[in-house]
């Protein structure tokens, strides 16, 4: 066997080993959600013929030619028993795309498609498109909303940085075959993090936005907005309103934005966001719940303080540190629910919990009443029917 031949053969074992590699539950547990041991998917689930030229004749060494830097920020579906992620793929070279990885488990041995997804373009084509959304629409289509970026038009002679972030949209109906439809068009300048929800509102289709002023500052953007439109082709919100603002001195001061879908529950629509605060080590990124009404899904009914995951560990560690993302939930008939969330903008991980316990702990968790008097009133109120618990027989093992 050639050297060529060998190193191939390693390479192709040890990305087995990892694709295959079961996935179990982490020994941590706040009783909401179950975190798993390793993250679904990483760079190195990349297939080997992604990256790597495999003809003896023309790379003779087998080096790297296509490297992936990062696999991140999915979207999530369930068809017909299986699961699918849409993932965001970084190359070295920046430029994000879609792929799709496929499994018969919801934590593991996720399996990218032979080729990424080749979305098709508009008129002004994207720079680059990212975090998509999938969306199964009561009207028959499974739509992804995701972030079409280009460079800013108006930007100074010299400035490489400024960009235009839209809201881009294509539809299918089984994740091969994409029609691409116009840009989403708001009263915003810029548009992130766009969510479609899943069923009409007064027939008309209705949107989560993230009005904001630039490309990375939210600015005069006050949160999570929403709005209707008439047709999804072209679509357009002519008025957006705020339906989950920002606070000082909370864990969206900075910036917030819808995550995937909401979920509906007997107790009103479930919303899984994230919130962005600034700290001395720059921005950082969590994930937090609300909850809408069902008969007008932009009114907040429910809103827990604080956040619901946090990066822990080696979460904290990547291209961009100190932050979790979520663009994609799976919520089954079973009451089941799977949160895939990105740590860092590198990697993919996945928490386990169920439609009752989301709405358990997003009903019954106090609100942030946004003062620290009124943070340490609330724990007091719990510590002191606690206390009273443990007076009795049966919690009294729970004395020091």
């Amino acid at each position: 066997m050639s050297e060529f031949m060998r190193k191939l053969k390693a390479l192709k074992e040890n990305h087995d080993l990892l694709a295959r590699r079961p996935n179990a539950p982490a020994e941590s547990d706040n009783g909401v959600y179950t975190r798993y041991q390793y993250p679904v998917l990483t760079n190195e689930h990349a297939p080997i013929y992604w990256r790597y030229d495999l003809n003896p004749e023309t790379n003779p060494h087998l080096l790297e030619r296509i490297g992936v830097n990062a696999a991140f920020n999915p979207g999530a579906i369930e068809l017909n028993g299986r699961y699918y992620l849409m993932v965001r793929v970084e190359g070295v070279d920046r430029k994000s795309f879609f792929a799709v990885a496929e499994s018969d488990s919801p934590v593991d041995n996720f399996k990218f498609w032979d080729y990424p997804v080749l979305l098709p373009e508009t008129d002004d084509p994207d720079t680059n498109v990212y975090d998509m959304r999938l969306t199964q629409h009561e009207d028959g289509w499974i739509y992804g909303v995701f972030c079409s970026e280009r460079k800013d038009p108006n930007a100074q002679a010299g400035d490489l940085s400024s960009a235009v972030a839209q809201g881009g949209i294509a539809r299918t109906k089984d994740l091969k075959s994409w029609e691409r439809l116009p840009d989403l068009k708001t009263p915003s300048a810029q548009q992130r993090n766009v969510v479609l929800h899943p069923e009409f509102v007064d027939g008309k289709y209705a949107f989560y936005t993230r009005p904001q002023d630039g490309f990375i500052d939210a600015g005069s953007g006050g949160g999570i907005g929403w709005g209707l439109s008439e047709s999804m082709n072209p679509a357009v919100v002519e008025k957006e309103t705020i339906v989950d603002g920002r606070h000082y001195h909370t864990i969206k001061e900075v910036k917030n934005g819808q995550g995937a879908a909401p979920i509906k529950t007997d107790k009103g629509w479930l919303h899984i966001a994230h919130g962005v605060r600034n700290t001395a080590a720059g921005l950082r990124y969590v994930l937090y719940m609300f909850m809408t009404s069902l008969k007008d899904p932009s009114k907040v009914i429910h809103a827990p303080g604080g956040h619901l995951i946090a990066p822990e560990g080696i979460e904290r560690v990547g291209d961009v540190s100190n932050v979790v993302f979520c663009n994609g939930v799976i919520a089954k008939d079973n009451g089941e629910v799977y949160i895939y969330y990105a740590s860092s903008d590198t990697r993919i991980h996945v928490a386990a919990t169920t439609v009752e316990k989301l709405v358990d702990a997003c009903v019954n968790t106090p609100e942030d009443l946004l003062r620290s008097r009124t943070s340490v009133e609330k724990r007091s109120a719990l510590i002191s029917a606690n206390l009273k618990l443990m007076e009795t027989p049966e919690f009294a093992f729970l004395k020091d």
